[in-house]
């Protein structure tokens, strides 16, 4: 019974649905700024391939030379740095190492907790999309039928007054119900195993 109930509670949920219509709506917003996008490279690009064509392959390899060897020096120091501060005491390694694992548990869930702020934003502005492409009565329509249509009407005990006749003119015009099919029952077939 409780797998019933949580299957009905993971399929009557809208969320996952207003997520998907969400990250679409956002989808949309980005790809209207493409065209701009590239109308900005098209105008730029004689630009740049001037600049490219004009600039000195000798002064781009100089500079080029220069970088790695910079590079090549500063991680040559932390190399250094850090072989040469390396502590040898295991102890203080594995409080460090546990130190670490903390931390590390402490910003996964704390970019769990992110990522559920992200996706529940995200759901409701996919929300407010899908209201705004059916227009925004529709949640007034629904609210609407449910206040007019009522379940059942009670039953109510026969007196006097309602097993007389009543004239055609005094009865009020009464809307038939909406007639439920019945539910379908099932059982499960039982098999027999093969006699050996």
């Amino acid at each position: 019974m409780a797998i019933t109930d949580d299957l009905r509670k993971t399929l009557s949920n809208p969320t996952p649905a207003y997520f998907v219509a969400g990250s679409a709506d956002l989808a949309f917003q980005q790809a209207k700024k493409v065209p701009g996008l590239v109308e900005q490279l098209i105008a730029e690009a004689p630009s740049r391939f001037d600049a490219v064509r004009n600039t000195d392959p000798k002064a781009v390899q100089d500079k080029a030379g220069a970088r790695a060897k910079e590079a090549q020096e500063a991680i040559q120091a932390k190399v250094t740095e850090v072989l040469g501060s390396i502590d040898t005491d295991l102890k203080k390694l594995g409080e460090s190492a546990q130190d670490l694992a903390l931390r590390g548990v402490g910003v996964a869930a704390e970019l769990a907790v992110k990522a559920r702020e992200k996706y529940d934003e995200v759901a409701e502005h996919g929300e407010q999309a899908v209201k705004s492409w059916r227009g925004e009565a529709a949640e007034e329509i629904l609210d609407l039928a449910e206040t007019v249509e009522p379940d059942e009407e009670p039953a109510q005990p026969k007196t006097a007054q309602s097993a007389a006749p009543k004239s055609a003119a005094a009865a009020p015009a009464k809307k038939p119900a909406a007639k439920k099919a019945p539910a379908k029952k099932t059982t499960a077939k039982k098999t027999t195993p093969p006699a050996k």
